[in-house]
């Protein structure tokens, strides 16, 4: 039946069920529906190609916009043919271990609707490598398709579990994620510290090097980071050939959240309340790895405003996932468009353009939205 709505219904149809019905179930509950829905291939669907001025490359990527769906919302790569067809630049499925794993109990995902926030410690739950392999080979995206790659909460040895990963993935995925920011893995965290940062990079990108491509790999950082800490990975980071950086990923932090029902839940925070923190630390980050490193921008992105702002304070892409929980899939075609008008309001030759702009005022708190 809905094959048979016009193009525009069937997409305010889909767009409106994200956003009421989903919101009436229980947060994990609709995003296992959300999937579902995907998969049956109902889903927005763009009603034209990208503006020229939002083609990216990004670490030798080539993408039609720079809008990507984060990882956490396709953990096991079910649906990263659905999301290019949506018009996602990039998706990044994840993240996923070794071995398949649980997670942690439930209830273990909650939303801060006065807010826009939400809190989770889903503990990285996933159905492991071997099943993200097969899908991912059985299917090809429009879209970059990323990996991203963590460890099992088991595993004796963090590391190798990321090297696993690397050996896994690097000839499917379009590029790898190390996600060491996670702070729902005890101990995950720790692999930011100095000396094991050194070794988990050298590790890891030795086992690139011994691939049949070389697939470029980010990495994810947290954003619950002092300047020393931003100091010491960005010197890490740059004595290799680490292709690039993800900023960041959720916060322990419950600023701006007190009082708000749920926001005494443990777990990580994302949505709305993240945005300001997360783009400063992204902002500190560029201005340590000067203007031509590669940097995701991600955390809080709710708006095609917030959106220009992430480029603004130094990323050369983005990523969204919670504003969706609130806002629709549809959100995501509203941010293409206002990147779109912004920069052909300005008559700017491409979104590149912006990249940086402000980002000396946003590392230093003067900016905030």
């Amino acid at each position: 039946m809905l094959s048979a709505l016009s193009p525009f219904l069937r997409n305010a149809l889909v767009a409106n069920l994200s956003r009421d019905a989903l919101l009436a179930m229980e947060p994990e509950t609709a995003h296992r529906a959300t999937i579902s829905a995907l998969k049956l291939g109902l889903a927005p669907k763009p009603d034209y190609a990208d503006a020229p001025q939002l083609k990216t490359s990004l670490a030798g990527l080539e993408l039609s916009n720079p809008i990507g769906m984060a990882a956490g919302f396709d953990k096991n790569a079910e649906v990263t043919e659905s999301l290019g067809e949506m018009g996602f630049g990039f998706v990044e499925a994840g993240t996923i271990t070794p071995k398949p794993q649980d997670g942690n109990p439930r209830p273990r995902l909650f939303r801060l609707p006065e807010v826009g926030g939400v809190i989770n410690r889903m503990g990285f739950n996933n159905e492991g490598h071997a099943a993200a392999h097969v899908r991912l080979a059985a299917h090809r995206s429009k879209a970059i398709v990323g990996v991203n790659i963590g460890a099992n909460k088991t595993s004796k040895d963090f590391v190798a579990d990321y090297v696993a990963g690397v050996n896994r993935f690097a000839d499917i995925a379009d590029y790898l994620t190390v996600n060491i920011s996670s702070p729902n893995t005890p101990g995950l965290r720790g692999l930011q510290e100095p000396e094991m940062l050194e070794r988990l990079l050298g590790e890891v990108l030795s086992a690139r090097a011994g691939q049949r491509t070389r697939v470029p790999v980010f990495l994810k950082i947290a954003p619950d980071l002092d300047e020393g800490a931003l100091d010491d990975i960005t010197r890490i980071v740059l004595a290799t050939d680490l292709d690039g950086m993800i900023v960041s990923n959720t916060t322990i932090s419950r600023s701006g959240v007190e009082g708000q029902p749920h926001a005494s839940e443990t777990g990580g925070l994302s949505g709305k309340p993240l945005f300001n923190f997360s783009t400063q630390k992204l902002a500190q980050v560029r201005l340590r790895v000067g203007k031509d490193f590669p940097l995701i921008g991600v955390g809080g992105v709710h708006s095609a405003q917030s959106a220009l702002a992430k480029f603004d304070a130094g990323a050369n892409a983005i990523q969204l996932y919670s504003a969706l929980v609130f806002g629709g899939l549809g959100l995501f075609d509203e941010i293409r468009q206002g990147l779109t008008q912004a920069v052909r309001g300005v008559k700017a030759r491409n979104i590149a353009d912006f990249v940086g702009r402000s980002a000396a005022d946003w590392a230093s708190g003067k900016l905030q939205i």
